[in-house]
């Protein structure tokens, strides 16, 4: 499977950034979740990687293979990508079984692949198979009804997934009745069956011998060494083989004769991956997939594409708003807001230590304290005021020094400033009509919120605490007064919003816990993982641990 490497791709429309200079790179067999709010620019990235979306510059490879260059007007299209799609609409052919709706991709399938006698690879499989007499009849054993009847339709599915092989050839196996035979009478028959299919397949191998050719145990054409290959379509036998093995992974296989409305929407849902899995993508584009499903499914679905994605080595890109899905998906978490990567990381590593406060807002639920701090002195322990008049030190994990990194800081704005400045003026810059600004972060108050935009002079040096609310820790001998504002338990845990003089903060208990309304508790701050944030750029600045004076 391919790695997929963006540089510097941009989409726009008149002065709309959708894109902004993408820079990343998706590894083989990466799960990556294209994380963001309604928007952002996700679902364009995705399209532009797919084909579905022209970029307006930038370039895109598949490993070393340029599949679009602005500069040099290379755009492989969509059908020549080897990807497949799976969007929020499953698109199934209401007239058409699901065996059908996953088969019609593939009836559009004319590429270069090796020339192939699939009947000579099905007689050598059926001279393997027709050995285990055991497990044939146990495999037919499962399709019995309540009267102890046997059920065909049942037992080919049996045989098929037990042994991999095509429903031509579980009808051929089914046929030969071993399960109604003894031990001694099936294992002769077996025997002799055997026999018959090696010299059927051998006959098959000397008439191609005949025209100069060889073939291996996959039944391809081999000459002088090299597996022969022509641009053609598949037979019905490798057609069947693909349907089966896709069926498999999504545990399909007996619903192959129904249609779209005979199943629940979580079994339409596998067609679906189904029908995206068959031709054999080397990538596959997922949009919100399964945004239309229960929240008890959509769990469930989760777990399978999970296990999907390590079963078939494809390298996955899906589309999602929902944090949740993406923290429990992905191998890397892309975060995009306003057609600019926030942040590209592992999930873990985007929970842990957010880049910026978006980042930080945006992931976790509940979402993040963040707390409006004043530095009152600045060493190795950095003290700061907050809440009104708490007074704390904030311990970072490695040695920092505040006032150095805000002269920094002031250099970095500055020389962004002058760059931004140096593009104006070149020809054909084209000006982002939805620019970017900090994050209007929201601080909760009990007579309401107050947002950054609406403040307008704020000091250079104010910071801000970022407290996931797992880390504030309610107990009697806590260091922090507090006053219960409300309590929410679901069972597993319970949210409780707290009280401390005219803020509003969020704390998370586990465990069937719950309290009452104006409850007087007492809390602490208990982590090494408390983050802190300078308020004028939304800048990461250190991660460590508070301690109350």
């Amino acid at each position: 499977m391919p790695k997929i490497t963006l540089t510097n791709v941009t989409k726009r429309w008149g002065g709309f950034y959708g894109a902004d200079h993408l820079n990343m790179t998706i590894e083989d067999n990466g799960f990556v979740t294209l994380l963001g709010p309604s928007g952002c620019g996700k679902t364009t990235t995705l399209r532009m990687i797919a084909g579905l979306e022209t970029p307006t510059e930038g370039r895109i490879c598949f490993d070393d293979t340029v599949i679009f260059d602005s500069e040099e007007g290379i755009n492989v299209p969509a059908s020549k990508r080897k990807v497949g799609f799976l969007f929020q609409n499953y698109a199934l052919w209401p007239h058409m079984t699901v065996y059908k709706n996953i088969t019609f991709g593939l009836s559009e399938v004319k590429e270069e692949m090796p020339v192939v006698s699939s009947e000579y690879a099905r007689l050598l499989k059926l001279s393997k198979v027709v050995e285990n007499v055991g497990d044939i009849k146990k495999f037919i054993s499962y399709s019995l009804d309540k009267k102890g009847n046997v059920v065909p339709a049942k037992a080919y599915i049996f045989l098929i997934d037990g042994f991999e092989i095509s429903m031509t050839s579980a009808k051929e196996i089914f046929a030969l009745k071993l399960h109604e035979l003894g031990n001694v009478e099936a294992k002769a028959l077996s025997i002799k069956k055997k026999e018959e299919y090696l010299a059927a397949a051998n006959a098959i191998k000397e008439k191609i011998a005949a025209k100069g050719y060889d073939l291996n145990e996959n039944g391809e054409y081999v000459k002088d060494g090299a597996v022969v290959t022509k641009v053609r379509k598949l037979d019905k036998e490798e057609t069947d083989l693909r349907v089966r093995r896709v069926s498999r992974i999504v545990h399909i296989g007996e619903f192959m004769e129904r249609y779209p409305a005979e199943l629940s929407g979580g079994q339409q849902q596998r067609v679906a991956i189904a029908r995206t899995l068959a031709p054999g993508p080397k990538v596959i584009f997922m949009d919100e997939p399964l945004s239309n499903l229960d929240a008890k499914l959509r769990l469930e679905m989760r777990s399978e594409l999970k296990r999907l994605h390590r079963d078939t080595g494809a390298t996955f890109v899906y589309v999602t708003h929902d944090q949740q899905e993406a923290m429990t998906l992905a191998t890397n978490i892309c975060l995009i807001n306003n057609g600019v990567i926030q942040q590209y990381e592992p999930p873990l590593s985007v929970y842990r230590k957010p880049n910026n406060l978006f980042v930080a807002d945006f992931i976790g639920s509940p979402s993040i304290n963040l707390i409006e701090a004043a530095p009152k002195a600045n060493g190795k322990k950095i003290e700061l005021e907050m809440l009104g008049g708490l007074k704390v030190e904030f311990v970072p994990n490695e040695a920092i020094d505040l006032n150095s990194w805000l002269d920094e800081r002031e250099k970095s704005l500055e020389k962004a400033a002058a760059e931004k400045k140096e593009a104006q003026a070149q020809p054909g810059y084209v000006e982002k009509e939805n620019a970017d600004r900090p994050f209007n972060y929201q601080l909760t108050m009990v007579d309401g919120t107050i947002s950054r935009e609406e403040e307008h002079d704020i000091p250079d040096d104010t910071l801000l605490l970022a407290v996931r609310p797992e880390f504030f820790q309610i107990n009697d001998k806590g260091s922090i007064e507090a006053e219960v504002y409300s309590a929410l338990p679901t069972g597993m845990e319970t949210t409780v919003k707290i009280k401390i003089g005219d803020y509003i903060l969020t704390s998370v208990v586990f465990g069937g816990v719950t309290y009452e309304i104006g409850d007087k508790i007492k809390l602490d701050i208990v982590s090494d993982g408390i983050l802190l944030y300078d308020r004028k750029s939304g800048r990461h600045i250190a991660t460590g641990s508070v301690k109350v004076k």
